[in-house]
């Protein structure tokens, strides 16, 4: 232990002003956001050695705690399996090491029966960084084409890339601050929504085309209320794609049938203040679960070719004491 490790470090005073609607912020210590800045890095490392070294009495304690903690976790564990198609997905862990492990098997309606495919092994991915985080993922309809997201800087800002679960070749080209993913019907469209780099919000769709440049990709939807982030899906019986815009109060769905990823997108009721709702859909008919009747939610349902509000059916009235 050195003694300058035993004095804590001094951010020098960099005075820097904003003018924010006419009032002038100022910030001494701005000059901290410079993430790539070797003296930001030579700080960091100062304050951490300095917590390391006023804390030093306690790295017995800390070590049987994290040793306690760890003896109730069951290390090599495994997710119980979900069917998909011709496929059971589950997730596993193996004890050592930090990652999951995203599996699947061929199987019956009654369970997986086949050997174990590894789609996505997160400790092989990680090897060599210092920050390794999934993100979203999806599958398409076949089973042979994975979209997913990762984040290898830890500031959650996620890369989408695409593997061939058949060859095991992850295709060139990352689109980068990616959010959701989703998969069309015809197996080769691939949906995508991206985060504004000032406004740190999920605010375009994209639609990219298998075998093509990213270049090529397609803006199809595009929000422009910064109180509002955006989310692409399908419904939960596939056939449907969903893109929701959603602020903290406020919510609106756009819809597009699952095959026909080139159509028209159609908005089920157009947003207002202080309404908040959600869509699926089952045998012809819209399933919406709305607060415009209360905050506590009710269901309605509406023709799949009729879905606005004049045309929504009561299944579940709102109830005071109970949120739906």
């Amino acid at each position: 232990m050195t003694e300058s490790s035993l004095n804590p470090p001094i951010a020098r005073k960099d005075r820097k002003e904003t003018v924010l609607h006419g009032i002038t912020l100022t910030d001494d210590y701005a000059w901290l956001r410079e993430k790539d800045s070797p003296e930001v890095t030579a700080f960091l490392n100062a304050e951490n050695a300095y917590a390391e070294a006023v804390t030093a009495d306690l790295a017995p304690l800390r070590d049987k705690l994290y040793e306690e903690m760890l003896s109730h976790i069951k290390q090599t564990d495994e997710s119980v399996p979900y069917r998909e198609g011709d496929w059971w997905y589950y997730i596993r862990t193996e004890e050592g090491k930090q990652y999951a492990i995203l599996c699947r098997k061929r199987g019956s309606v009654a369970a997986p029966e086949g050997p174990e495919e590894i789609i996505l092994d997160g400790n092989q991915l990680a090897e060599g960084l210092p920050f390794f985080a999934i993100g979203a993922s999806d599958i398409s309809d076949n089973g042979r084409w994975l979209a997913y997201t990762v984040d290898t800087t830890g500031f959650r800002q996620y890369a989408l890339r695409i593997k061939d679960l058949e060859t095991g070749e992850t295709l060139a080209g990352e689109v980068e601050r990616v959010g959701s993913v989703t998969w069309a019907a015809d197996d080769a469209s691939l949906f995508y929504s991206v985060e504004d780099e000032e406004q740190k919000r999920q605010f375009q769709l994209f639609r990219h085309e298998l075998h093509t440049p990213h270049s090529d990709d397609v803006l199809v939807y595009q929000d422009d209320d910064e109180r509002f982030n955006i989310g692409a899906g399908r419904t939960r019986d596939g056939k449907f794609l969903v893109i929701e815009s959603a602020s903290h109060t406020t919510s609106e769905c756009l819809v597009q049938p699952a095959d026909q990823p080139t159509g028209a997108w159609i908005v089920i009721s157009p947003r207002e203040d202080e309404h908040e709702y959600s869509v699926d859909h089952r045998n012809g008919y819209w399933y919406i679960r709305t607060n415009d009747c209360g905050r506590n939610f009710r269901l309605v349902t509406a023709p799949v070719s009729a879905p606005a509000r004049e045309n929504w059916v009561e299944q579940i009235l709102h109830r005071d004491s109970v949120m739906l």
